[in-house]
């Protein structure tokens, strides 16, 4: 094995059989340092319940002294004890003499794994790691290198074949976060036949994850006063397939409840009883996790345009089913601006 490897090679070969005594994973993409210590923990302590031989540490809060002890501590079962330290930046900070003395001589029968932000090359730890253990560089493959990745990964994790065109598609729509492009890699695996390969039209027609996503991502950009955000975000729905009156559909269900929320508090005001924001997007069945942002989105739109909502969905709802001349997505793109634009400013005060 490598002294130094990057991930983005070291999880498309085949399982580890022989782990150094030291290894250390750096750098940004969560999704490669989980598939890693997968791999790492099968190859070491297999199927072992934790507590038997294997622990884990908080490097943020961790005593070097435990950690430590539990790399000298022998194995209850199996051969070996691996010990995994998350986010252990600020450990290697405050410990790097005792850390590089404990690399140039570990525990014969244990696995230090350290997960960093970074790790500079001309630190003594860093060779001392490199000339003892394992190295693994956990960048996001560059921009251009995505699909091809995408594209052996496919091979690799879920035995499919995928094709260039569909590889960058999924990877312009979804963008390069690893976690999501692996999900959806799946499921599209499960729909493409046996043998399974993906091709372009498979996914246009089958990331409707995606597209709920990224039409929340949408409406959530218009109502922050994003519009260029908002019609990227528009474009990439439409060069998906996705049909104008179903992207109305996925955002109206949201600007319903901030009209039923802005109608709620109206009335209570013609009644004398005004229902505090909070209370009234409750009952408009806003989720309760979502309702402090819900509740900055309404307050930016503004009462004004917020008692128009049900009026312009119903507009665009008819424009879209044949009402207008207007192409499909200037019609989107006008409801897009209407709400993106910036609130009226507030009287001043005489």
């Amino acid at each position: 094995m490598e002294r130094v490897v990057a991930a983005s090679e070291a999880i498309l070969g085949p399982a580890w059989k022989d782990v150094p005594p030291v290894v250390v994973f750096f750098g940004a993409e969560a999704f490669f340092k989980s598939h890693l210590w997968r791999r790492v923990r099968l190859a070491v302590v297999g199927d072992q319940p934790d507590e038997w031989s294997l622990g884990v540490f908080d490097g943020a809060e961790a005593d070097w002294r435990d950690v430590e002890a539990e790399l000298r501590t022998v194995a209850m079962f199996g051969p070996r004890r691996l010990v995994r330290v998350e986010s252990a930046d600020a450990l290697v900070s405050k410990n790097r003499a005792a850390l590089e003395e404990y690399v140039a001589q570990p525990a014969g029968k244990s696995v230090l794994v350290l997960e960093l932000s970074s790790f500079p090359s001309n630190t003594r730890l860093y060779k001392a790691a490199v000339a003892a253990g394992l190295v693994v560089d956990c960048s996001p493959p560059p921009p251009a290198a995505l699909a091809r990745w995408l594209r052996r990964w496919a091979k690799a994790a879920h035995r499919a074949e995928m094709d260039d065109a569909a590889a960058k598609l999924l990877a312009d729509l979804i963008g390069a976060d690893l976690g999501l492009l692996d999900q959806e890699t799946a499921k599209l695996a499960l729909w493409a036949g046996d043998p399974p390969r993906i091709t372009a039209e498979l996914v246009g027609q089958r990331t409707g994850a995606w597209r709920a996503r990224t039409a929340w991502e949408l409406i959530d950009a218009a109502l922050e006063g994003k519009p260029a955000e908002a019609l990227k975000l528009l474009d990439q729905l439409l060069a998906a397939g996705e049909q104008p009156i179903g992207i109305l559909a996925q955002i109206s269900s949201t600007l319903r409840r901030l009209a039923a929320a802005t109608r709620l508090i109206i009335r209570g005001e013609q009644i004398g009883r005004r229902p505090p924001l909070r209370q009234a997007l409750l009952q408009a069945k806003v989720h309760p996790h979502f309702v402090e942002k819900t509740q900055k989105q309404l307050e930016r739109l503004g009462r004004a345009r917020a008692r128009t909502l049900y009026r312009r969905l119903l507009d665009a709802d008819l424009d879209l089913k044949g009402g207008s001349v207007l192409p499909p997505r200037l019609l989107l793109e006008r409801l897009i601006l209407f709400l993106a634009a910036p609130p009226p400013p507030k009287p001043s005060a005489r």
